[in-house]
């Protein structure tokens, strides 16, 4: 994958794209991350890095045109607690959060798509059947914890 690609941020708020010695808006950046690619943004005057700053001005107007990004108590916990509590967690935990969940749900998918190309007719079968299959072990065994013994009333 290419390099981080370098915005500048102007005083008048526009964003110059340094690759194409282009202006670009904020839906401009959030194309290109979509596709995959980083972004670092400089102030143009002080060089001070502003790319968190215009992350979440990405992050905000999208969830301006949608009326909802983040549930409302978790906004008022987030601004509670914004500089102690949270931004350990932040700083650490959800990216991974989100980097498993976004792992576990490719797999899944991915597993699907293998048991539709089976073309079985999987709703006459119990779970512990279809567990059993080979082609859906590797999916079962992602929530399968080797780790802990099964206790009574575990399944």
């Amino acid at each position: 994958m290419a390099e981080k690609l370098r915005l500048k941020k102007y005083t008048n708020r526009r964003l110059y794209d340094t690759e194409r010695s282009a202006y670009v808006t904020l839906d401009d950046v959030m194309q290109v991350i979509r596709q995959g690619r980083r972004v670092e943004v400089v102030d143009a005057k002080t060089a001070e890095d502003v790319t968190a700053f215009t992350l979440t001005q990405i992050i905000l107007e999208e969830s301006r045109k949608k009326n909802s990004l983040l549930p409302v108590p978790l906004l008022h916990l987030i601004i509670q607690y914004g500089e102690t509590v949270l931004v350990e967690f932040f700083d650490h935990y959800l990216e991974q959060t989100l980097k498993n969940y976004l792992s576990y749900k490719l797999a899944a998918d991915e597993q699907f798509r293998k048991w539709l190309s089976l073309g079985m007719d999987l709703s006459k079968m119990t779970q512990t059947s279809i567990a059993s299959l080979p082609a859906f072990q590797s999916f079962f065994d992602l929530f399968h914890d080797t780790d802990k013994p099964a206790g009574k009333g575990e399944a």
